[in-house]
Parts: structure tokens; sequence; C-alpha cells
């Protein structure tokens, strides 16, 4: 959890770069972005329709994602439908493509991120609580930028030597002053 451009998903992607699951897929899912009729679609594919030409059949990012991570970014977001059946994937590790009657199953790590207050959402029925207990087995909050600014000065040094790398000037340091300054920001948006 955390408030938007904290940081959330390079904590889960450092999560999975430091794991047994490093070699495999990180996959992102946007729930915030997607179309909530395209939800499912994504997520879980969809197998060949009948009489239709090769190659209709679309992996999801459940399967892109096995032996991996699938990180689960603004879950909140999410449709409530949809929220039921990713509960029962990650009770059995398994789930159907969309149009299709075989099991396919999945090793998947689950990370999943909000910026939102999920215990005000379950209460507004707009998030299920059996799915908030499945996906908050290891809490991790990302606080804003403005409560650790003693983060700045290396954030500051990273995005300036990036910057100068990608620009191809030559590398530059910052003062003292203007790292006082970054510091006494209060950093709306954060990172």
């Amino acid at each position: 959890t955390g408030p938007a451009g904290s940081g959330k998903e390079l904590a889960a992607r450092v999560l999975h770069a430091h794991s047994r699951r490093a070699e495999a897929p990180f996959v992102v899912v946007n729930c915030a972005a997607m179309s909530p009729d395209r939800m499912e679609i994504e997520l879980f594919g969809t197998e060949r329709a009948p009489g239709a030409a090769e190659g209709g059949r679309k992996i999801g990012f459940f399967e892109q994602a096995h032996g991996g991570t699938l990180f689960l970014d603004e879950v909140a977001d999410m449709p409530l439908e949809t929220q039921g059946k990713i509960v029962r994937v990650l009770q059995e590790q398994t789930f159907e493509r969309l149009g299709g009657t075989r099991r396919v199953e999945v090793d998947v790590r689950v990370i999943a991120s909000t910026n939102k207050d999920l215990a005000a959402e379950i209460e507004a029925q707009r998030f299920r609580e059996d799915l908030f207990y499945r996906l908050n087995v290891v809490p991790l909050h990302v606080p804003a930028l403005r409560h650790r600014r003693e983060d700045i000065p290396v954030l500051a040094r990273h995005l300036l030597a990036r910057a100068t790398t990608v620009s191809g000037l030559a590398a530059r340091e910052l003062g003292e002053d203007a790292l006082a300054a970054l510091q006494s920001y209060d950093w709306p948006g954060n990172v």
C-alpha cells in the first residue's frame, strides 16, 4: 500500500528480482487502466472459438506469469466479479480460459498494490474481504516521499545520473544547497 508515485511497483520488482523466481516473468497488470469488460480476458486468456481461424487462442496474464510474479497494480479498481475469480485462482492455482473447458495450472506469486483504504472499500462492499485476506499475507506499506526525506538525495543523484547518461551530457553533481531545497519540498505526486 501507499500513495500514487511512492514506488509500489518498484518495491514489487525488487522483491521479484531478489527471489527464487527472479529468472521467471514479472508481469504487470494495471487494474485501474483496464476496462472492466476486458479484465477477465486479459487475466485468464481465451480459447479459440469453434470455426475461428488458427491462432485464436489468447494467453492471459496468469499464464504469462507462470513460475514468476503477477503484479496487480491498483487492485482495488478490479470489478467484484473478477475479484471472486482471483480468489479461486489463488486457492486452487488453476483456472479455465474464457471459452475453454480444460483447467490450466499455474505457479504464480501475486503481489498487489493499492493507494486506497481497503478496509473502507470492504465496508462499502467494493472489495471482497476474502480476496483481501488472500493478498494481505505479507503487508508492506511504501510511505509518501515527504515521510522519507532521507531518500531524496539518493533518488536525486540517481535520476540526475540517468538523465545525463540518456542525454549524453557530462556527469553533474548536486550542491548541498540544491539537496537541502529538494529535501524541504513536500513532493506532491511523490517520485
